[in-house]
């Protein structure tokens, strides 16, 4: 919940909020409705155990699917690092992101797990 789109003269923005993956239902929303996005931000984290997560959070393979379904060049992850919500260890969200986007075929440049205050310079050149 609470997802928004921020457009600019130059770009847009996407933060997807709070959400599950849901089949990538809001990220192919997303595309159809703005065709991509310089920048996302993704909830990565608070996923474990899916049996009871997967409605309300995305794990980071999700995440990095609905980075492509969504048409973002770069990506953040979000809602990982700051509280132990669940039953995965605080610090795991971060290390399977990067097993995510290696496992399909994503540079792990484009989508970066920021810790909090950690500043990012987003590239402005969209990706393909």
């Amino acid at each position: 919940w609470a997802g928004f789109v921020v457009e600019t003269p130059d770009s847009k923005l996407y933060f997807a909020g709070d959400t599950g993956f849901h089949n990538g239902i809001n990220y192919r929303r997303m595309a159809e409705k703005h065709g991509g996005f310089r920048f996302a931000i993704l909830p990565i984290g608070a996923y474990e155990p899916r049996w009871f997560m997967a409605p309300q959070h995305q794990n980071p393979w999700e995440a990095v699917q609905g980075m492509t379904l969504c048409n973002a060049a770069h990506a953040a992850g979000c809602h990982w690092g700051t509280f132990q919500l669940t039953d995965e260890p605080i610090d795991e969200p971060a290390r399977k992101l990067t097993e995510a986007l290696d496992d399909q075929g994503i540079p792990r440049q484009r989508f970066r797990a920021l810790r909090p205050g950690e500043v990012w310079n987003v590239p402005e050149h969209i990706v393909p």
